[in-house]
């Protein structure tokens, strides 16, 4: 199954590189030296390393502050704070736009009376830096708090005993315990940045989304956009190398068995209350009273005056658009937690030179941008297999392609947390490995397969590419209803209330996830189990 999947992530590339040798050796040189590929290559990677600077310094205190310390509503704020990752990047570009735009913007009306007719810009660089990291700090900050949760708190109360000072034991335990999963985390915000093509095309800023998506819409020539995409590819091949060598140091982080008993004594924060309050509150206030204000305000406007083309959608009811976009997600959460399976246990267990291909094949999807996905697979599906083609299994089958490593990431970090001889101690007392990975690792990891699941559920109820090139016809999803009803018929009211529909299928995923994590540790059961034979 992990040699399919692999093959399948693969796909995109197979297509790229066909496309792009029907260029040419000497046209392709071309293109990767000209100046303006240059300036996207570092525009993109500036974007990139910005925001995964940004989220970190937004994710790992929010972490700590929800999981280490008495920090008055923590279970409100690990729910809030998870939230931004229901709005997709281009809905929350938007309302940046419309509430700090330098005209015609929420801000600029209100200060127009003090003389102020035009606000700084916010486009380009720091527009696109600012909003993708509002909506995507979550991917980290889910991984730290999963790494957080399997950590043996003895490994901190030991550095204490040892004279070690709060903020001593924080940077030399902790954040050394945690590096599994910020570098997990911070990948897949890395990759997620360069593969958006909402934001970037909003905010006016050109990454290889943009001017790659700009190519194929301008110009029936694939084989230029195929290069590009080809460069972007490569860039992304790099990184996966980067933080595969990062965590190849010989070090167990494996904490998870008897010493993992018990709730780690939870650090009061005495004046700094206040502070931390602050910082939680500015961030929530940001990142999804922000957005969700001025999505109300559109709809309250749209509503007042009558809204253009609101009675366009009255033909397809909400509910049954809101149905399409949780049962396509839901499958391809289902699909991609099945298969993320077999290719994590393969990584971290049975570790080679094959099994570290496989994983870092899992990859590619991810760091290809949608549209490119998007269309290898109507290139593939309409000349290869046309039975599934602009049916409901190719759009999931694209789903598992581009969000796979959000379950491998997830998958592995708790993996790597669970002692091997647990395992090996069922397989002495008689159990086969069938019944090994069913009654002790599955259970043990069960929170990596939490978050794994609820990471794909919201990634692909937001997918736009995919699901505008790939869904079967007169299949509607709160995604596509968004960017139709804002980009093309300007029906502000039906975009708000899909809008405020989406956030409101996801909060119910997310309280369903936390509610999981705040239930405790589950390993005391089976160790015990493990004990007693």
């Amino acid at each position: 199954m992990a040699a399919i999947t692999a093959v399948a992530m693969v796909l995109p590339l197979a297509y790229l590189v066909v496309r792009a040798a029907g260029a040419g050796v000497p046209e392709l040189w071309a293109i990767v030296t000209r100046p303006r590929t240059l300036e996207v290559i570092l525009n993109t990677l500036s974007m990139g390393a910005l925001v995964v600077f940004f989220s970190a310094l937004i994710a790992i205190p929010l972490a700590f502050l929800t999981i280490r310390t008495d920090l008055p509503g923590r279970r409100f704020w690990t729910v809030v704070t998870a939230l931004p990752l229901a709005i997709p990047t281009y809905v929350g570009s938007f309302t940046l736009i419309a509430a700090f735009g330098p005209r015609g913007s929420i801000l600029q009306l209100l200060l127009a009376p003090l003389g102020v007719n035009r606000l700084p810009s916010i486009y380009g660089l720091f527009g696109a830096v600012v909003a993708t990291t509002l909506f995507s700090y979550p991917y980290l900050l889910l991984s730290i708090r999963a790494g957080l949760q399997g950590m043996d708190p003895a490994l901190e109360e030991a550095a204490r005993s040892l004279g070690c000072n709060q903020r001593q034991t924080f940077f030399r335990v902790t954040l050394s315990q945690l590096r599994p999963a910020i570098a997990a985390g911070a990948l897949l915000v890395f990759l997620y940045t360069i593969q958006d093509f909402g934001t970037p095309a909003l905010m006016q800023f050109d990454t290889f989304t943009r001017v790659i998506f700009t190519q194929y819409r301008s110009s029936f020539n694939r084989h230029l956009a195929a290069a590009l995409s080809l460069i972007l590819v490569a860039m992304v091949m790099f990184f996966l190398w980067l933080e595969y060598r990062f965590r190849q140091a010989r070090v167990a982080y494996y904490t998870r068995g008897s010493a993992v008993n018990r709730t780690p004594n939870l650090i009061p924060l005495g004046p700094w209350k206040w502070p931390a309050l602050i910082f939680c509150s500015l961030i929530f206030l940001v990142s999804l009273v922000m957005p969700i204000g001025v999505t109300l305000f559109w709809m309250f406007r749209s509503t007042l005056f009558g809204g253009v083309g609101y009675t366009a959608y009255r033909a397809v009811s909400i509910w049954t658009v809101a149905f399409n976009s949780f049962y396509a997600a839901g499958l391809a959460a289902l699909v991609s937690v099945l298969f993320s399976l077999p290719v994590a246990i393969l990584s971290v267990r049975f570790p080679s030179r094959l099994t570290t291909l496989l994983e870092r094949c899992s990859y590619v999807g991810f760091g290809t941008p949608g549209i490119v996905a998007a269309l290898s697979l109507v290139y593939f599906g309409a000349n290869y297999v046309p039975f599934i083609y602009q049916r409901l299994p190719m759009l999931v089958f694209a789903y598992l392609i581009l969000f796979l490593p959000l379950a491998v990431g997830a998958v592995r970090g708790s993996l790597l947390q669970v002692n091997p001889s647990l395992e090996e101690a069922a397989r002495s007392l008689g159990r086969t490995p069938w019944q090994v990975m069913r009654q002790v690792t599955i259970p043990l990891v069960r929170p990596g397969i939490i978050s794994g699941t609820m990471l794909i559920f919201l990634t692909a109820i937001k997918e736009l590419p995919a699901t505008l090139l790939l869904a079967p016809i007169g299949f509607r999803t709160l995604a596509t209803q968004i960017w139709q009803a804002t980009a093309e018929d300007a029906a502000f009211a039906d975009a708000a209330q899909a809008a405020l529909l989406m956030l409101g299928v996801s909060s119910i995923a997310t309280l369903v996830v936390l509610s999981q994590e705040l239930k405790g540790n589950p390993v005391k059961r089976y160790d015990s189990e493990i004990g007693n034979g």
